[in-house]
C-alpha cells in the first residue's frame, strides 16, 4: 500500500473504533510518539488504541472533523478537531511516516478543552 492508502485505512479503522484493524497498520518496530510518551511495537500500539477507544474516542460518542490532509512520498500530515462527550479536542495533529506499506513512525499532539 502507498502512503495515502495506509492513511485511509488507518482513519477508517479509527472511525470504526477497531484497535485490531489499526494494529495492521504497524509492525513490531513501529513507533508512536505523543504527549504522554513513546510506544513501540504493534501490540503496545494496539493496547494504546484500545485505551483511546475505551475513553475519549469511544465509538459513537464524538464528532470528528478533518481540517487538513497532506501526503507527500512516505509522509502524511493531518490536522483535525473533535467534539467528544466530555471534552473537545480543539486541535489535533498527526504525522505519519510510512515504509513498506506500514506506519513506521506516528506522532500526534492534542489540545484538549473540557466542556
Amino acid at each position: 500500500m502507498n502512503t495515502q492508502e495506509v492513511l485511509d485505512h488507518h482513519l477508517a479503522a479509527f472511525g470504526a473504533g477497531d484497535a485490531d484493524e489499526i494494529a495492521k497498520d504497524y509492525t513490531d518496530t513501529s513507533i508512536l510518539i505523543n504527549q504522554q510518551g513513546v510506544v513501540i511495537g504493534r501490540e503496545a500500539i494496539r493496547e494504546t488504541f484500545r485505551g483511546i477507544f475505551a475513553g475519549v474516542f469511544a465509538p459513537g460518542t464524538y464528532d470528528f472533523t478533518m481540517d487538513l490532509t497532506r501526503v507527500e512520498g512516505d509522509a502524511a500530515y493531518i490536522v483535525w478537531h473533535a467534539r467528544c462527550e466530555k471534552v473537545d479536542i480543539a486541535f489535533g495533529s498527526d504525522t505519519f511516516i510510512v515504509r513498506d506499506g506500514t506506519i513506521a513512525v506516528q506522532t500526534y499532539a492534542l489540545k484538549i478543552e473540557p466542556h
